[in-house]
């Protein structure tokens, strides 16, 4: 090693710097648990953005930052990821309106499944924009259609015993039950672009219109324009 001046003009060996250790890696390896819920993350994201034929495995593993093998690995293809996604945005949405299910008047009923419906709406946009895009693979757990149908015959058995109160045919809660769960799901698929006004207005108008028509229901109800033909 040279020798070199030092600062009193005498003469010493300069001394080794040692090499600098390598900085630990920031990236945290995930387990397998954790890189599968990444995964469906991502892929929800996607899905709901550009729906089930637009999306490619390709991109799912671009986005989460891993190999398309890892994405095989855990989900078999995209059929397979895109129906986890669905099957956990339907038991989601359907725990969703039945908690909030408590009441036993129609009427309250009828409010809590709208607010329950646009409140998941507002919180998980990604979601029900998942369920309610066409798709040809359905989940175990069914799709957005299902839900509303499961909805449905909860209301049923209320709106029966109702009907059966006031004198009208018990048969027809059926009918009635998924006409007015139709109008919330539809009306939801509608504030989920416009947003406005605020989801209270829109279940309180929702509301109104259903029963005002519920608090005059004709017991025999005949169409005006066919009368007397």
């Amino acid at each position: 090693m040279a020798d070199v001046p030092g600062n009193d003009g005498t003469t010493g060996r300069r001394r080794a710097v040692p090499a600098a250790a390598p900085k630990p890696s920031s990236r945290v390896r995930m387990s397998a648990a954790q890189r599968r819920e990444q995964l469906i993350s991502t892929a929800r994201q996607i899905f709901a953005e550009r729906g089930f034929d637009a999306t490619s495995i390709e991109e799912v593993a671009a986005r989460a930052k891993v190999s398309k093998p890892v994405v095989y690995e855990h989900f078999g293809g995209k059929e397979g990821l895109y129906a986890v996604v669905v099957d956990r945005e339907v038991r989601a949405l359907l725990d969703r309106i039945t908690t909030a299910l408590t009441a036993g008047h129609p009427r309250e009923l009828l409010e809590q499944a709208a607010l329950a419906l646009l409140t998941y709406i507002e919180e998980e946009t990604s979601g029900f924009r998942v369920l309610v895009r066409e798709s040809p693979v359905l989940s175990a757990a069914g799709n957005f259609s299902s839900v509303m149908n499961d909805v449905a015959h909860q209301v049923e058995h209320i709106l029966g015993a109702e009907f059966s109160s006031r004198g009208y045919d018990p048969k027809l809660a059926e009918l009635y039950s998924q006409a007015l769960v139709g109008m919330v799901a539809l009306t939801g698929r509608w504030w989920l672009e416009v947003r406005k006004p605020r989801k209270e207005t829109v279940a309180a108008h929702l509301v109104n219109l259903a029963w005002s028509g519920l608090s005059h229901l004709e017991a025999k109800p005949s169409l005006i324009t066919v009368r007397g033909r």
